[in-house]
């Protein structure tokens, strides 16, 4: 059965409402309290239009759509007064044919589905809405950065500040410096678009940033003394769930504070969304590590390389890096265990290599190993500020078990290279392809913002913006599946063992993962 959105089902509702409230029907839609499962009955939104799914033959059928929605401030400030919407009188948007976001528009989390399958979880599309909650002159917003660094950073920064500015006339924007402890440090400073007008052209962050610091009550005291009533929050899973925290606590307060997560790692690993800012940038910069280690074990006799890329848990720059290079023989991630000896294992994989071509490039995540690191360091237990545990350094580790192998055992001279570019891919601009991607996730954060919504992260969903609640990207993590295609592309481009022929080193879920395919 086909199923579409069909306009002519639009019904308008003149009575108010709170958001995703339902109209009275005789037999009521069912939906859980976590996410909206709709049995095909209209949702109200908050421009009081519904919407329900029809089938080919105008029949209206029990299709399984569940809309994840995000919280909205008449939620707990129902009485709250909205205005036009500034994008009615732009030159700029005057050109556009549909210049708001429909309230009926959502995005299909799962694209690929079947015949018969339910439609599964939708999200609402990210954009302009034809009302605000804020006006002009009246909004006092704020952004912060913590975590780690990134590409692309202050590219978001930027594009927050002239977006609220362009297009909704919001002068009063601070930026709150050195991460979540700037709110209750009182270290702030006036954003303007002239004051962010050259900064996506530098690495790093405008605003500083610092780890941990987080303090749910001191920072809503200090938004509140300040009168800020939209925040923009910059960050990675910690940061997204210190987010949560500070929506939490406004509603408890019923304040008048919308706030907004942009989601950032560069390792690609936060759930649901595409892909996160910066990765592209990563994956490029990562291209001038492998290749300056190609050209080094050329130039040598049984040359072996290993360049270490950032991946915590997750081997998305490795692998991808890998993908775009041609010139890697082994790519190792933290998903996929390896061992060293035996048949079938990196040692024997290693001697093959260098007797065929004379050298070798292995790429390697820095979570990789970590079992076979610990084994030989007996390292305590440690972790930063963010709450993630310290990593040993597995490229040293396995550059010195690789040389001690062929050199002991092999009785074989070989030249070792280890180069760790991480701080160098961190610390560059965006490229092209971020930079318009960061500009997107900063004006679909702007958008939401303005239009009520809070809570909520932002970030493409098959290729189109949607808000997110943020629980949905902070309760798991988006890692490499080995049973899906990429990863057999990227076996059959180095030729590389699988590692997975050996019982006793395949975690158990990666077990159950094979025993699914």
């Amino acid at each position: 059965m086909d199923l579409s959105l069909s306009s002519s089902s639009l019904i308008p509702i003149s009575t108010p409402f709170k958001s995703r409230t339902f109209t009275h029907y005789p037999n009521p839609p069912s939906f859980n309290s976590k996410s909206r499962n709709f049995q095909s009955k209209p949702l109200i939104s908050h421009q009081n239009r519904p919407f329900r799914a029809q089938s080919s033959n105008g029949t209206t059928p029990n299709d399984g759509f569940v809309l994840e929605d995000v919280p909205h401030l008449t939620d707990f400030l129902p009485a709250l007064p909205s205005y036009p919407n500034p994008l009615q009188s732009s030159k700029a948007y005057a050109i556009v044919r549909e210049t708001f976001v429909r309230p009926e528009d959502v995005v299909a989390q799962k694209i690929v589905v079947q015949r018969d399958s339910p439609r599964g979880i939708h999200f609402r599309r990210a954009g302009p809405q034809e009302k605000v909650y804020f006006k002009s002159d009246e909004a006092r917003a704020c952004i912060v950065t913590c975590g780690g660094l990134c590409p692309g950073i202050n590219t978001v920064i930027r594009e927050i500040v002239c977006g609220l500015n362009s297009m909704y006339g919001v002068e009063d924007i601070l930026g709150i410096q050195g991460g979540y402890r700037g709110f209750y440090s009182k270290n702030t400073i006036k954003l303007t678009p002239k004051v962010v007008n050259d900064i996506h052209k530098r690495g790093g962050t405008f605003l500083r940033t610092s780890r941990g610091g987080h303090d749910t009550s001191k920072i809503v005291d200090n938004i509140q003394d300040r009168g800020i009533n939209q925040v923009y929050i910059i960050g990675g899973d910690g940061t997204q769930k210190g987010a949560a925290l500070i929506s939490k606590e406004v509603e408890k307060r019923g304040l008048q504070v919308s706030v907004a997560g942009i989601p950032k790692t560069i390792d690609n690993d936060i759930a649901v969304i595409d892909k996160s800012f910066g990765f592209d940038t990563a994956v490029e910069e990562a291209q001038r590590a492998i290749n300056a280690a190609h050209v080094e074990v050329e130039s040598v006799e049984n040359g072996v390389g290993i360049v270490k890329l950032m991946g915590r848990y997750s081997g998305f720059i490795a692998m991808y890096a890998t993908l775009a290079s041609r010139d890697v023989d082994c790519c190792l991630i933290p998903e996929s265990p390896f061992y060293l000896e035996g048949r079938g294992g990196l040692f024997e994989f290693v001697e093959e290599r260098l007797k065929e071509n004379g050298h070798m490039v292995i790429v390697l995540a820095e979570g990789a190993g970590q079992d076979y690191v610990s084994q030989d360091s007996h390292p305590v237990d440690e972790k930063d500020a963010s709450g993630n545990r310290l990593l040993l350094d597995v490229g040293l580790w396995l550059s010195h078990k690789i040389k001690e192998h062929f050199t002991d055992v092999k009785k074989m001279a070989i030249n070792m290279k280890y180069i760790d570019p991480t701080y160098m891919i961190r610390a560059i601009p965006s490229n092209a392809s971020d930079n318009v991607y960061c500009t997107l996730l900063a004006h679909s954060a702007v958008h939401g913002a303005m239009a009520g919504y809070t809570g909520f992260t932002v970030g493409p969903v098959n290729s189109r913006h949607a808000y997110i609640p943020i629980s949905h990207v902070t309760e798991t993590q988006n890692t490499v599946k080995l049973t899906d295609r990429m990863w057999a592309r990227l076996l059959a481009s180095t030729n590389q063992p699988s590692f997975l022929n050996r019982d006793e080193v395949i975690p158990e879920k990666v077990d159950q993962e094979l025993s699914k395919a």
